[in-house]
């Protein structure tokens, strides 16, 4: 069973919002309702979280991400629309159940760091513990076990203004981590980070995740960011999910012109891998080798590669084996057993820009494509940006 689940999920603020909702589901648009003064935030979002996944919601400003990841806490009531957990309807919890389930399986990471100034940064990241109630001397170890998993060995008895914006939100994430929740929901965590310290950040949240295996739903308008962490991602345009798929899979196969146009600055040399662009082994035989030797088998494959790599080698680490060999490159699985090939011509190949939906129909007429269009900038989201306070409110939630 998938850890989280999200089923045809609305949010629609201003008046007789349940109408609105009947009027979307009947092909109006966003634009329709916010001339009768309603906004329409997050609009049929349906998508699932499997177990030990990172699932990275990515959009521009007012797309409904941050919306979209209160609901799933339940920090907003949806119009429409469920939201399970393990298997539990938390839309139909009541406020203390809701609660209870925020204390201890939900935490959340906001992007401001919500620390109390007044407290140290051990009871900081105790903070959770101490509103489940667990006793003084159990809370403090745990949240010093979190401190060291966040690289903040040492600073238990430090205030949160003694330390940098980096430092803080690592102190935000040890407070989640104590809390040992099953599901850790991070809102834009990174952002408010210079570009160096995000990137430290990211890092240290893959390591952990390595160690830790939690279920994550990250929230990022950063496409880069959301290709380094995601194991999953959802793209997000005026509060509709309009594709979801691996990094690779929105690279090479996006869904919409839009989405094409929001991934074509990505560096795809660092984000693609060996076994997304490699083709089927069989592709090599009957090739010849510089001295003129016919591959026949899987073993004369191997035989001659340049270079033999598993199928999450990043492209980038081919170019120098494929520009050394007119050989493709090996492909194994973890048995060391042949699955693919990626010859030099399909390397170059892929680095070009992907080809858009509309592009792909030009290109079969053989008609010119157009230019392609920059993203469209999205509606403002009414209810995007949480508040400080809030956050302080449920800090260990």
């Amino acid at each position: 069973m998938s850890r989280l689940q999200a089923e045809h999920l609305y949010k629609v603020f201003g008046r007789r919002p349940e109408a609105a909702v009947e009027r979307l589901r009947q092909g109006a648009d966003r634009d329709e309702l916010r001339a009768d003064g309603t906004t329409a935030a997050v609009i049929d979002a349906s998508f699932t979280v499997e177990p030990g996944q990172i699932f990275v919601v990515m959009g521009l400003s007012g797309s409904g991400k941050s919306t979209l990841l209160r609901m799933l806490n339940g920090l907003l009531e949806p119009t429409a629309g469920q939201v399970r957990f393990d298997g539990q309807d938390l839309t139909a919890l009541s406020a203390r159940e809701l609660r209870e389930v925020r204390s201890r399986k939900i935490s959340m990471v906001f992007q401001h760091f919500a620390l109390f100034p007044h407290r140290s940064v051990l009871d900081n990241a105790a903070y959770g513990l101490e509103v489940q109630g667990v006793p003084r001397a159990e809370r403090e170890k745990r949240a010093t076990e979190a401190l060291e998993l966040a690289g903040l060995k040492g600073w238990e008895q430090s205030w949160p203004d003694q330390l940098s914006g980096g430092m803080q939100q690592r102190v935000g994430l040890a407070r989640a981590l104590a809390t040992d929740a099953d599901l850790l929901l991070m809102d834009e965590s990174f952002s408010a980070l210079d570009p160096l310290i995000r990137r430290d950040m990211q890092d240290q949240l893959l390591e952990l995740q390595k160690r830790l295996k939690k279920t994550i739903v990250f929230i990022t308008h950063d496409l880069n960011e959301a290709m380094r962490l995601g194991d999953r991602i959802a793209v997000m345009r005026d509060g509709r999910i309009v594709q979801i798929g691996t990094a690779e899979d929105i690279l090479v196969t996006p869904a919409n012109d839009y989405v094409a146009a929001f991934t074509q600055d990505v560096d795809r040399s660092r984000v693609l891998t060996a076994g997304a662009i490699m083709a089927d082994p069989e592709t090599a035989y009957g090739t010849k080798t510089p001295e003129g030797r016919e591959l026949r088998t899987a073993q004369d494959v191997l035989d001659a590669a340049p270079a033999t790599v598993s199928a999450d080698t990043p492209i980038i680490e081919l170019f120098t084996p494929c520009s050394t060999s007119g050989v493709a490159v090996a492909v194994t699985d973890a048995d060391g057993k042949l699955v693919g090939v990626v010859p030099r011509a399909r390397l170059l190949a892929v680095l070009g820009e992907p080809m858009t939906p509309a592009d792909q129909q030009q290109d079969a007429a053989g008609v010119p494509a157009p230019a392609q269009a920059a993203p469209a900038q999205a509606a403002d989201d009414a209810a995007s940006s949480g508040d400080e306070a809030e956050g302080k409110v449920i800090a260990g939630a």
